[in-house]
């Protein structure tokens, strides 16, 4: 009866963390359209930081973004604290059913990711570099639009299902 009980317990305590649906978020304005939002030069400023708070990598992204044809190509480049250069290049595609499917050279797979008013919530595996390592790590990315240039992004980043870290970033948009 208490194995029973404490497992009830954990089960509802798990469910209570989950976050909400991006639909949550489907009457929130601005409301997000990324071709709208990418399509130019955006920046990107951001820091990852360990479970325990701890920053351990700040950096700054520029990210060239152009339509082709149904295809939306965001040119990420990134620029660490530590003098480290690295660059992604996404190809997204909106699907008939609203649903975003990325893919890039370091992301296993394809991305899936909803748009919801301001809101997108993005998920992925990334392949990571770590000490001549490389390591696959998931992201669970939520990014939300503020005003016409700028969003704010949170993604847990995690491994086998135990968060490792978050990464923040706030983006503002170059207004020609």
């Amino acid at each position: 009866m208490k194995i029973a009980l404490l497992l009830l317990s954990s089960l509802l305590l798990l469910c209570s963390c989950s976050a909400p649906e991006v639909s949550h978020y489907a009457e929130v304005k601005p409301s997000l359209d990324l071709v709208r939002y990418f399509v130019g030069t955006t920046d990107a400023w951001g820091m990852f930081q360990k479970r325990s708070g701890e920053v351990t990598k700040r950096f700054h992204v520029t990210i060239a973004g152009r339509q082709e044809q149904n295809k939306l190509i965001l040119d990420e480049r990134f620029e660490y604290d530590d003098g480290s250069k690295q660059q992604r290049i996404w190809t997204l595609i909106q699907s008939v059913d609203g649903i975003w499917h990325g893919t890039a050279a370091d992301v296993i797979g394809e991305a899936t990711g909803q748009v919801a008013g301001n809101a997108l919530h993005w998920q992925y595996t990334l392949l990571l570099p770590v000490d001549g390592s490389n390591y696959q790590m998931q992201f669970d990315d939520w990014m939300f639009l503020l005003d016409d240039q700028s969003m704010m992004n949170r993604a847990s980043m995690q491994k086998l299902g135990v968060e490792l870290g978050q990464v923040t970033l706030f983006f503002k948009k170059r207004v020609p």
